[in-house]
């Protein structure tokens, strides 16, 4: 739930502004002067201003010149263009923004142009690259908006060639069939496969999800991605897992010492359970694999948009699709058989000819 570690050191006080930054504040006396910490939670400069503001030391940050980069960004942050991003999002581009203006921070933004952009695309690999397009283009088309440049150094700068992929490999029953095998009803391994599947929440909300999200048996949560509100129905599976634990009172998802996590410190404690179960090791591909068995038991759009947050109906007729071309599969296997088994063979005896067929079956039963 928190960024603090436990126990929290002396005196560091933590708050969340009204646009959802967190910024963090030493204060040694009950009403005396709180002293801000900038650098980023957690970093060798961090603790560096820590110890500072305990010895009564203080560093002033840095005043940005006016026309820099790091002015502009300043600037950015302060406008709706940046507080309407979704918490998750201005995550990122923080991430992003942070080497860039230790590289160019004090550089006029006027002077950085379409080849500086291209340039910091292609040092990053496709995916991160097109991040940093993203995160660069909003600052540019809301400086050039409002006249802090003359023109916008991203428009026409082309995302970098992303291959065709399905993404994350979708889990299959047999893979839920051997986590579970590996980790049994009482370990929180097993809580965490639970949580995922039958909420179908993605990573950064299933750790966020407790006790304090249900009501008349169903879990409401607004998402961080897309900020939409999401209600799952308790399932009786789920239910059962959760009774028995381990989990903690607002959190469903804890680590081994009982504490919740970071989605990405659970991320990788889930990974490290999933190649011991010789499984693939991602929480989105069992978010594909609910979705899956939603559109194979014929759930509609509007109703798979409001399990998993969806808007519209691409992501929905995505799975939708996939259901229907298995059954139509299964179906046109079936006519086949019937049409080239000789006449009389029972039922019986033409599943034992065709053994592939009918463990293709039985697997579509399980779902």
């Amino acid at each position: 739930m928190s960024d603090m570690p436990h126990p929290r050191p002396p005196y560091l006080q933590r708050e969340v502004t009204r646009s959802g930054e967190t910024v963090w504040y030493v204060r040694r006396e009950r009403h005396g002067p709180r002293i801000r910490l900038w650098a980023e939670y957690g970093s060798e400069d961090f603790w560096q201003q820590y110890q500072d503001a305990l010895s009564g030391q203080v560093r002033q940050r840095a005043k940005a010149n006016a026309g820099s980069l790091a002015w502009l960004v300043e600037r950015y942050r302060e406008t709706t263009a940046w507080t309407d991003l979704s918490l998750a999002t201005r995550r990122q581009r923080e991430n992003i923004l942070r080497p860039a203006l230790e590289k160019a921070g004090n550089q006029p933004a006027s002077k950085i142009t379409r080849a500086h952009i291209a340039e910091g695309r292609d040092r990053r690999t496709k995916s991160q690259g097109r991040h940093f397009i993203d995160t660069m283009r909003g600052l540019f088309e809301w400086a050039a908006e409002a006249q802090h440049v003359k023109t916008d150094p991203t428009a026409g700068v082309k995302y970098p060639k992303q291959p065709k992929t399905d993404g994350f490999i979708a889990w299959t029953e047999e893979h839920v069939a051997a986590y579970e095998k590996r980790w049994p009803v009482g370990t929180r391994q097993r809580v965490w496969l639970t949580v995922l599947l039958w909420t179908g929440l993605r990573r950064g909300d299933a750790v966020l999800v407790g006790r304090q999200h249900v009501h008349n048996d169903e879990i409401s949560i607004e998402t961080a991605k897309t900020e939409m509100k999401v209600t799952v129905p308790i399932a009786p599976e789920l239910d059962e897992i959760l009774k028995t634990g381990p989990c903690g009172d607002l959190h469903f998802i804890v680590g081994g010492n009982g504490q919740p996590m970071k989605k990405e410190s659970f991320g990788n404690a889930f990974g490290d359970a999933c190649r011991a179960a010789g499984v693939p090791g991602s929480c989105h591909g069992l978010r594909k694999l609910a979705a899956i068995r939603l559109a194979l038991a014929g759930a509609t759009i509007p109703q798979m948009n409001a399990i998993f947050g969806w808007t519209g109906s691409k992501m929905a007729m995505h799975y939708i699709d996939m259901a229907d071309r298995a059954a139509l599969a299964r179906d046109g296997m079936r006519k086949l058989r019937a049409e080239v088994s000789p006449r009389g063979e029972t039922e019986r005896e033409v599943n034992k000819s065709a053994p592939a067929f009918r463990e293709s079956k039985g697997q579509n039963a399980k779902s």
